[in-house]
C-alpha cells in the first residue's frame, strides 16, 4: 500500500469516530497552507480538543496536501523532544507529524524563501529505516529499534505554522497542523554509525559564516534514538508501523533560529556530516 493511500484509509476509518471536527479543521489548515495564509486559531467547531482528535485531523490534512502537491509521505518528524522547545510551546512532551516528499530537499539545497511565512530552522539528527517495524502489543526496546535502522543523516527542518501565535496554541492544534512541518533538507546517509555516541556529538548551526547556535544530540530526549523509540511505540499504540525506507527526524538539538531571506545555513553534526541550505 502506498503512503498516500495508507493515509487516506486511516483518515476514512477514523472520520466516523471524530466526525466533522477533524475534517473541518483539516480543510481550514490545508487551505491556509496552500494560500500562504495564517489563522488566529481554529474555530470551535474545527478545533481538536484531544490528542487522538488532533492526529485524526493531521491525517486528513496530510492526505489533502498530498492530493494537492503530489508526491508521497516519506516518514515522520518528532517534535518537542528538546526541553527548550517544550518550554517555548508550553507543551509537556513530544508529538509527531509527517514528512512530505514534495518538500524534501537534498543538501546543499536552494529553497525559495517566499514559500514560508516564517523560516524557523532546526538542526536535527535523522534516521532512515532498513526494515519494517509493524505495530506490536508490547513496547519495543531501543536496541531492537536501532537494529532496524539503515543509517543516520544530518538534517535541517524548516518549521512554519498556520497560526499567527503558534507558540500559544497548545499541543492539539499544533499536532493538527502537521506538527508545524514545512520542509526538510537532508544530508548524506551514514550507514556506519553504530560506533558513534550520538548523544555526545556536538552540533553547530552556522549562518552566513558565523556560528549562530550550538548544541548536542543529548538535547533530544537524552539521545536521538530515544526519540525514534518514542515514535515507534507511539505509532504502534495507534496501530501504525514504520516501513523500510522511511525517514524520521528526531527534534532540534539547539535553540531554534529564525532565518531571513538570503541566509546561508549549515548544520554541522561532526562525524555524521553536514546539511546546507540557502534561502533564495
Amino acid at each position: 500500500m502506498s503512503s498516500r493511500s495508507g493515509l487516506a484509509a486511516i483518515a476514512r476509518a477514523r472520520l466516523g469516530y471524530h466526525d466533522l471536527v477533524s475534517s473541518f479543521g483539516a480543510q481550514l489548515l490545508s487551505e491556509a497552507r496552500i494560500r500562504g495564509e495564517r489563522l488566529a486559531e481554529l474555530p470551535a467547531l474545527a478545533r481538536p480538543l484531544t490528542t487522538e482528535q488532533a492526529y485524526c485531523c493531521q491525517e486528513i490534512l496530510v492526505h489533502r496536501l498530498l492530493e494537492h502537491y503530489g508526491g508521497p509521505a516519506i516518514g515522520y518528524k518528532v517534535a518537542c523532544t528538546n526541553p527548550i522547545a517544550q518550554r517555548q510551546l508550553n507543551v509537556d512532551g513530544p508529538f509527531y507529524g509527517h514528512l512530505l516528499g514534495t518538500f524534501c530537499y537534498e543538501s546543499p539545497a536552494r529553497v525559495p524563501a517566499a514559500q514560508f511565512v516564517e523560516r524557523i530552522i532546526e538542526a536535527e539528527f535523522a534516521f532512515c529505516m532498513a526494515r519494517d517495524l509493524p505495530p506490536v502489543a508490547t513496547p519495543r526496546q531501543r536496541d531492537e529499534v536501532a537494529s532496524a535502522v539503515e543509517g543516520v543523516l544530518p538534517g535541517i527542518e524548516i518549521v512554519d505554522s498556520r497560526f499567527e501565535s503558534w507558540t500559544t496554541m497548545g499541543a492539539p492544534s499544533l499536532i493538527a497542523d502537521n506538527a508545524c512541518n514545512a520542509a526538510w533538507v537532508r544530508g548524506p546517509l551514514m550507514k556506519d554509525w553504530r560506533g558513534l555516541d550520538l548523544a555526545a556529538q556536538p552540533v553547530r548551526l552556522t549562518v552566513n559564516g558565523s556560528v549562530a547556535r550550538q548544541g548536542a544530540g543529548s538535547a533530544v530526549l537524552g539521545h536521538p534514538l530515544n526519540a525514534l523509540l518514542w515514535l515507534v511505540n507511539t505509532l504502534s499504540s495507534r496501530g501504525v508501523g514504520l516501513q523500510a525506507g522511511q525517514y524520521i527526524t528526531t527534534g532540534v538539538t539547539t535553540e531554534v533560529y529564525w532565518a531571513e531571506r538570503g541566509d546561508r545555513i549549515t548544520a554541522d553534526f561532526g562525524a555524521v556530516g553536514t546539511a546546507e541550505l540557502t534561502f533564495e
